[in-house]
């Protein structure tokens, strides 16, 4: 017997491959990436993804972001899922930290990430994507939308969302003590580990 799932944030629901977003095929996979990122042996390897407002809302959504070692968080208000808004999110944050907290990325095959090549030319950051329908290869950034989604339903216009919002639900998010990170929490870590930087 599985018990009681209503408390879990999934409450048991089986997600279905979604089939009418635009995807492309080109970009390096995932089976290419570095084993040390797999492994959360190095800091500055993250992953990216969005979150969006329900179907018939606005078109206003998130850029998210992890570092895959800190597991530190990051969401940037975008107005649309275009590439041109991904890269535009993506070069913000690039601009807010030194050059080697970003060294590399990993999305999925979301059209916004046809930024992919300009992304590596401009910033020299490799990206690499993961395998269709397989979200548990960028685990920890889909773990923490769904944190984000605890302050944002999906019935939430995110367009209608303040930057104080987001931010105040950030803060939450990743000054939360880990397990995983011995008991320190996200922000702890992150600029820890940023000190060594600059």
């Amino acid at each position: 017997m599985l018990g009681d799932l209503s408390c879990l944030r999934q409450k048991g629901k089986r997600r279905k491959p979604r089939e009418t977003r635009g995807r492309f095929n080109i970009g390096t996979s995932i089976h290419q990436r570095p084993k040390e990122v797999k492994k959360r042996q190095a800091f500055g390897h993250w992953e990216l993804d969005t979150v969006v407002s329900s179907r018939g809302k606005s078109k206003g959504c998130l850029a998210t972001f992890i570092e895959r070692q800190t597991r530190f968080y990051v969401a940037v208000k975008i107005e649309n899922r275009s590439a041109s808004e991904m890269y535009r999110a993506i070069s913000e944050l690039y601009e807010h930290f030194p050059k080697d907290t970003f060294k590399t990325y990993t999305v999925d095959r979301g059209k916004e990430f046809a930024c992919y090549s300009k992304v590596e030319a401009d910033l020299k950051v490799p990206v690499y994507f993961a395998d269709a329908y397989s979200s548990w290869q960028r685990g920890s950034n889909e773990n923490a939308n769904g944190l984000l989604r605890e302050f944002f339903p999906k019935k939430t216009d995110l367009a209608r969302v303040s930057e104080k919002e987001i931010d105040e639900a950030l803060l939450l998010i990743n000054h939360r003590p880990r397990k995983c990170l011995g008991w320190k929490t996200s922000f702890e870590l992150f600029h820890e580990k940023l000190s060594h930087l600059y």
